[in-house]
């Protein structure tokens, strides 16, 4: 007999989006403490559904719990960048390369482009660019695919969170989209996966200079 995933309850869902939110719009800054008391007293809820929404960010690698420090949000270093890029290295050009032969419709990709060039502060723009390559990979026909991209898509905002507030990079960032869908649209699979690729690279580059990946273009 399948199980079925027993779902969040709404308070939890409630703390866990918001601490999300501010963590990956930078409010909340990689090795900053999170304690119970404090976001329970500012999401005025009890420490229960704080304390299983830090369980699951914990889960998905946003959060690192310590028997000795606690709860702080997770240190963004080179190694833990080059680790969660390798993945979208290996997995996300091919996931599009995918969509594109499968002739998946990519309007949500063009309607995020449109929101993050719309956007007036970082949260959106963060939120857009998420959006955008979610919409390219997701149509790619292969469930599984698509759910390990989106395993590791909050650790990869996380990253770029710090990149971007060290270094802003949206101008370079938005021409490289554009040409990535303008591939996709015209129907070259090949030019876009490769075009995904250089970009996923090229940013982890200008985050993290002399930083090397396993996995070459194609």
């Amino acid at each position: 007999m399948t199980s079925v995933p027993t779902p969040i309850p709404s308070r939890t869902q409630f703390v866990l989006e918001g601490i999300k939110h501010r963590i990956l719009t930078g409010q909340l800054s990689p090795g900053r403490p999170l304690v119970e008391t404090e976001l329970a007293a500012q999401y005025g809820v009890s420490k229960t559904p704080v304390r299983e929404a830090l369980k699951t960010l914990a889960g998905t690698g946003l959060v690192v719990m310590s028997q000795y420090k606690g709860v702080t949000v997770r240190m963004v270093d080179a190694d833990m960048a080059r680790e969660v890029y390798d993945v979208r290295l290996l997995l996300e050009p091919e996931a599009l390369r995918r969509s594109v032969r499968r002739r998946a419709v990519l309007d949500a990709a063009c309607d995020a482009l449109d929101r993050a060039d719309a956007a007036t502060d970082t949260a959106e723009r963060s939120l857009a660019n998420r959006e955008f390559h979610r919409a390219l990979y997701l149509p790619c026909g292969n469930p599984l695919l698509g759910r390990m991209l989106d395993e590791v898509r909050d650790q990869a905002a996380l990253v770029s969170a710090v990149a971007w507030a060290a270094d802003p990079s949206w101008a370079a960032e938005a021409a490289e989209h554009r040409e990535i869908l303008r591939l996709a649209r015209l129907g070259d699979a090949d030019g876009a996966a490769g075009a995904l690729h250089d970009h996923i690279a090229s940013f982890l580059h200008r985050a993290f200079p002399g930083t090397r990946q396993e996995e070459g273009r194609r």
